[in-house]
């Protein structure tokens, strides 16, 4: 990662306090001062007036300050769970699929008897996926520049399940260092099996091969023309210039435009366009990409030129800009996934909710921390003000899942959604 974007991977504040260090002590402070308790049980019981199994028989798992996971837990209501979070202090909580019985007595039943049935749709993307495209930084480093990716595919998928899929109840996540997660909370979605979650993800999925492979998106002409793909370049469009062009400098050198150039399915043109910007490599990104696409327009328009170029453009800006997604954490109801407004552990940050309407504005480098609650907490207390979380850097954050929360509606919703008419799952 460069040096101009050390301010912008700073994640993990410098302090000298000891508020800064993630332990038992400094979690259960959080735990018992800032954690949004009664709105997470709301959620997850989904605003039933008693306890229902969409929380009695869900299974969370723990992950305790000295990495001991520990899985199968479940509680009868809101104050159990609260009383075991405040005992344990887990560094981790991960939440995961709703049983035919209580997960804490799955190692009493016999085989069969124990199966998950029900739980979010849920969807996790993360920037180490594009790694092989982003130039500031890699690994588990990000900074504004990279982050436009989350944007863009906040922005792709977020539309997709609302307007392909009708679902409503959308809660988008921070994943607390360099992603986003996603949770559909809709009861058509939660009942989903394995084989909708994996004919959900088939359709939106659209990048496949690793990085040895040049060319990962091969649309025929009828999947070009399907309503998801067009919107979804819609958005690409918008972004695409901003971040691969000019932030990320994808073509800036040898090394980086031979990577772009590697996806043309024309020998005769690689090399055409190789040593043309061999003789100029000063040219930025943006007239390097002009230049080649004006070059495959031009073979493209010729009589028997190779099958693809007529839509490299458009298949070479999804592949760079569209959503990656880790299908497993998608398609198995058994899959945990992290849950929101924990710490994580390499940053300190609280896995905060985005707004639908806030992507393009949220930071995740302002997500806050657990030292900076901590210190905000502890000043507005000394001071003789209101020390809960609406008072600090979480209130926001809290409105956000408020409103979320109360998108959920009563208990039992109505299964009138099921019957909206579906957009046709081929490309």
């Amino acid at each position: 990662m460069t040096s101009d974007h050390e301010e912008d991977t700073n994640m993990m504040a410098v302090d000298d306090d000891g508020l800064g260090e993630i332990s038992p002590l400094t979690l259960g402070q959080y735990y018992q001062r800032l954690f949004p308790h009664e709105l997470y049980y709301r959620w997850l019981n989904y605003n039933g007036k008693v306890p229902t199994t969409e929380f009695t028989h869900r299974e969370f798992s723990f992950t305790i300050n000295d990495g001991v996971y520990i899985r199968y837990q479940s509680f009868k209501d809101g104050e159990d769970f609260q009383r075991e979070l405040l005992r344990l202090s887990p560094s981790k909580i991960d939440i995961g699929a709703i049983f035919t019985a209580q997960p804490k007595h799955a190692k009493s039943l016999q085989p069969g008897v124990f199966r998950p049935v029900a739980k979010e749709l849920v969807f996790d993307i993360d920037m180490t996926d594009y790694d092989e495209i982003r130039t500031c930084c890699q690994g588990g480093d990000i900074c504004t520049k990279c982050w436009k990716f989350m944007v863009v595919a906040m922005h792709v998928l977020d539309r997709a399940l609302r307007e392909d899929f009708g679902f409503k109840k959308i809660l988008w996540v921070y994943s607390g260092r360099r992603g986003v997660h996603c949770w559909v909370c809709d009861d058509r979605a939660r009942r989903l099996d394995d084989a909708g979650r994996k004919a959900v993800v088939g359709y939106l999925a659209l990048i496949r091969g690793g990085a040895e492979q040049g060319k990962k998106v091969n649309l025929t002409q009828r999947g070009g023309q399907h309503p998801h793909i067009l919107r979804s370049m819609e958005i690409v469009e918008e972004y695409f210039e901003d971040i691969l062009l000019i932030d990320q400098e994808i073509m800036l050198t040898k090394e980086r435009w031979t990577k772009v150039l590697a996806a043309l399915p024309d020998e005769e043109l690689r090399k055409s366009l190789d040593a043309q910007w061999s003789k100029r490599p000063d040219r930025s990104s943006v007239e390097k990409w002009s230049e080649m696409i004006d070059a495959v327009d031009r073979k493209a328009s010729k009589r028997g030129s190779k099958f693809g170029l007529g839509s490299f453009e458009r298949d070479m800006m999804l592949q760079l800009v569209y959503p990656r997604l880790d299908e497993n954490v998608t398609t198995h109801l058994n899959h945990l996934l992290k849950s929101p407004f924990c710490i994580h552990p390499k940053t300190g940050r609280v896995c905060t909710p985005i707004a639908a309407d806030k992507f393009d504005s949220y930071n995740p480098m302002e997500a806050p921390t657990l030292s900076q609650l901590l210190r905000a907490i502890n000043a507005s207390s000394a001071q003789g003000n209101d020390s809960s979380s609406s008072a600090v850097p979480m209130a926001e954050h809290i409105s956000v899942f408020e409103e979320f929360v109360a998108s959920l509606g009563p208990a039992n919703e109505s299964q009138s959604n099921g019957s909206q008419k579906q957009k046709s799952l081929d490309f």
